[in-house]
């Protein structure tokens, strides 16, 4: 009785906070709708007031509200939600093959999302970044994804035969990435390196719980868009 109570208040528990335009944010959100573990969902925006920094210490999104307390950084939540629902599992069994998708994981987001990271305002906000930003980003993002060919296996999914967390990021940032470059560059730096991608890519759209992290996220960004400016 007591295992099952504690179960019970594990998956009714569950909140993520962020709000679906935040790449990490839908990065966790897929991998919760793939191992279907029950949560429910907070807007939350990035914000220095002390309400979010009490629960997220750096104001960022997403973090997860859980019955023990709260947990922020989305590979943490990731790893969280991985050992707390085990089945169905999203990192292979062999301990190995589990450390090559945190490898395409860690690789995706410290050598191609946040590095691309510093254009976003430009690319996506009606800002602008300096012409210097702009010719520091351009070789790391290559060497990015020239390492990424090393690694990424497409067969179908990007670390092998099954859908993993690292198909999650990946979903999530390379189109970020792609679109970047396009806006910044009038290059898809995606498309050149990694052309493998785009059929991949599609491959993951199609499944349900990405159709449904994708209707969310451009509903969000509607939403973002107009809301008031303070």
């Amino acid at each position: 009785m007591i295992i099952v109570f504690l179960e019970h208040e594990l998956t009714t528990s569950i909140t993520l906070c962020g709000f679906a335009v935040s790449n990490y944010y839908n990065k966790v959100k897929l991998s919760l709708l793939e191992k279907n573990v029950p949560f429910t969902e907070a807007v939350v925006y990035p914000s220095q007031k002390e309400e979010i920094l009490a629960e997220s210490p750096m104001g960022k999104v997403p973090f997860l509200r859980t019955h023990k307390g709260v947990l922020s950084e989305s590979q943490v939540l990731t790893e969280f939600i991985e050992d707390s629902w085990p089945e169905p599992p999203l990192y292979p069994r062999d301990t190995f093959d589990r450390a090559r998708c945190r490898e395409l994981i860690e690789h995706i987001e410290l050598h191609l999302e946040l590095p691309a990271r510093r254009l976003y305002l430009e690319a996506f906000f009606g800002g602008t970044v300096s012409d210097e930003a702009k010719k520091e980003v351009a070789p790391l993002l290559e060497k990015g994804l020239r390492s990424l060919v090393r690694l990424a296996r497409f067969s179908p999914f990007i670390a092998g035969d099954a859908f993993t967390h690292a198909d999650c990021a990946a979903w999530v940032h390379l189109p970020l990435v792609s679109q970047t470059t396009r806006k910044i560059y009038e290059r898809d730096f995606v498309d050149e390196f990694l052309p493998r991608a785009k059929a991949y890519l599609k491959l993951i759209s199609e499944r349900p719980h990405a159709q449904k992290v994708n209707a969310d996220r451009k509903a969000a960004m509607e939403a973002y868009m107009s809301r008031p400016k303070k």
